[in-house]
């Protein structure tokens, strides 16, 4: 792990967090579950190169937000969240506010965030623990209805259809 320039825990973090791929990387390895490095490329809504994509790969997993497994021959490294990358959701999730107040965006990912911020921190724990079962094996937790995942989705979808009828 590096060592960070100063004591202070903001500049630990910005270190870590501060570049605008970093933090797009999580998001999609966290909301899209793209695991694997290909995925990550072609999914990328921003079109991050290449380059870009292996370097934040290596600095997430250096940093401990990532794992890396072992390919086998023919095989692709798949990544996963550690805990402390899991615990990256309410930032990502306190910056989406923001740019749901403060910034345009498309119906859909913008209903998905209306909905995180509807539902609360209880909601956002919901979601830790669906990554924690996805990334880190922990049990998954049982819902009565449709679990966050499947929540996130549908408003997403919900406000796209919405978005194509008002297009009409």
């Amino acid at each position: 792990m590096v060592e960070p320039r100063s004591g202070c825990p903001v500049n630990a973090a910005v270190e870590v967090l501060g570049d605008r791929w970093s933090l797009l990387v999580l998001r999609d390895v966290i909301f899209g579950d793209r695991r694997y490095f290909r995925a990550l490329l072609t999914g990328s809504m921003e079109g991050i190169a290449s380059n870009i994509l292996a370097d934040r790969l290596v600095r997430l997993v250096e940093a401990g937000l990532l794992t890396r497994g072992t390919a086998m021959r023919g095989q692709r490294a798949r990544y996963s969240l550690t805990e402390a990358g899991i615990r990256t959701l309410p930032i990502i999730c306190a910056l989406g506010d923001w740019g749901l107040d403060w910034r345009p965006g498309s119906a859909g990912l913008r209903a998905r965030q209306r909905l995180m911020r509807e539902e609360g921190p209880a909601f956002v724990e919901e979601l830790m623990d669906e990554l924690r079962a996805r990334h880190l094996g922990a049990p998954p937790r049982p819902y009565d209805g449709p679990g966050p995942f499947e929540r996130l989705e549908a408003a997403c979808a919900a406000a796209g259809e919405q978005e194509h009828l008002d297009q009409r």
